[in-house]
């Protein structure tokens, strides 16, 4: 079950969406699909929502998203350039002309000085518009972190239309 709040925001998401009359694809690694899940449990949202992309794994951010592997292993998969990719290979192989992406390290392991745990970076991406990304560092457990980033992804999408409006 998602919180209020979270369906709330998506709900403003599909109406901004709608009332543009654009698509949305998600392009997702540490939540999971929860972007979504979140979307799609709004009715209404499958006429807007192409396709969802759960790219965990390096491997899938190049075969499904086409990240490049050489920027992957140049920046590391938490990064400001593979989120966009990310995002811009969501517009680009769902046909989508809006695509968010997360890639972050939800914890409780594998985080660095460098790159700690909470470090998450997003991208929105709009068919003929400058891609937005940002970065946060989110605190708390990795449940708290994955619902900061489905919160944060709302956000930037949000922004990112109003941005081109």
């Amino acid at each position: 079950m998602l919180p209020a709040t979270t369906l709330e925001e998506a709900q403003r998401v599909l109406a901004l969406l709608q009332s543009r009359d654009l698509t949305l694809a998600t392009a997702e690694s540490c939540t999971g699909g929860l972007i979504a899940a979140a979307l799609t449990a709004v009715p209404g949202f499958s006429a807007t929502m192409l396709a969802g992309y759960v790219t965990y794994s390096n491997e899938a951010k190049t075969r499904m998203l086409g990240v490049p592997a050489p920027l992957i292993e140049a920046v590391g998969a938490v990064s400001e350039p593979v989120a966009r990719q990310m995002a811009e290979g969501a517009v680009q192989d769902a046909g989508a002309d809006v695509a968010v992406s997360c890639t972050g390290i939800a914890g409780p392991t594998g985080g660095s000085a460098e790159k700690p745990v909470g470090l998450v970076h997003l991208a929105c991406a709009l068919r003929g518009a400058p891609t937005l990304a940002e970065h946060h560092i989110f605190p708390d457990d990795r449940t708290a972190i994955r619902a900061a980033t489905v919160a944060a992804a709302f956000a930037l999408i949000r922004r990112a239309l109003e941005h081109t409006a």
